[in-house]
């Protein structure tokens, strides 16, 4: 990205464009030309802006982290308690109305795993974003250790029913196994000393 200077507001809708782009063609097959072609600029421009396809790709990737971190981050942070914030994230998640930007998240998820160098930031917070909030919300009380080991449950089981969802579209099924998990939240977390045996 040499000459002239990169317009970063520029840089930032092209950006979103070419994730609103990815998540409605998918995300294995892009390329300069029909990115470019769809957000209505030549193939030089997306240079100038991202570089090397593999550049424009990581930023995607960090740009689609951030949206599927945005969706529940305001639902977390607005619940009293870990069990509210579970089902805020659940319900923002599972909602139909998102289901084609998180199919492509775990499509680059994905991706990022089968080369985690070149998307190591990713991969180093696209669990580190909720970790954070799920522990918080858990309250001061809480012990460290015990609280991330419950934001992991959380993260792991949302995501894994969220997998379960989009594959199979089977929203009786899931909704009543999350319903199950989630009403286990409800009675707060168990310290590592609760569960040695008496």
């Amino acid at each position: 990205m040499t000459g002239r200077p990169v317009n970063h507001q520029r840089r930032a809708d092209l950006l979103d464009a070419a994730v609103d782009y990815a998540v409605q063609h998918g995300f294995a097959e892009l390329s300069w030309r029909p990115v470019a072609r769809a957000l209505g600029v030549s193939t030089t421009t997306l240079v100038h802006h991202f570089g090397t396809k593999e550049q424009m790709l990581e930023a995607m990737l960090g740009r689609l982290r951030e949206r599927a971190f945005a969706a529940t981050s305001d639902a977390v942070g607005d619940q009293p308690d870990l069990a509210a914030a579970a089902r805020a994230v659940w319900t923002r998640t599972s909602d139909p109305r998102q289901w084609a930007e998180f199919r492509l998240f775990f499509a680059v998820y994905g991706r990022a795993l089968q080369a985690p160098q070149q998307f190591a930031e990713f991969l180093e917070r696209v669990v580190a974003d909720w970790m954070s909030a799920l522990v918080d919300a858990q309250g001061p009380d809480t012990d460290v250790a015990t609280a991330r080991r419950t934001a992991t449950l959380v993260i792991a089981t949302i995501r894994g029913l969220l997998l379960d969802l989009l594959a199979t579209g089977d929203q009786d099924r899931v909704q009543d196994a999350a319903d199950s998990f989630l009403a286990t939240l409800e009675h707060g977390p168990r310290s590592q000393s609760d569960r040695q045996p008496r």
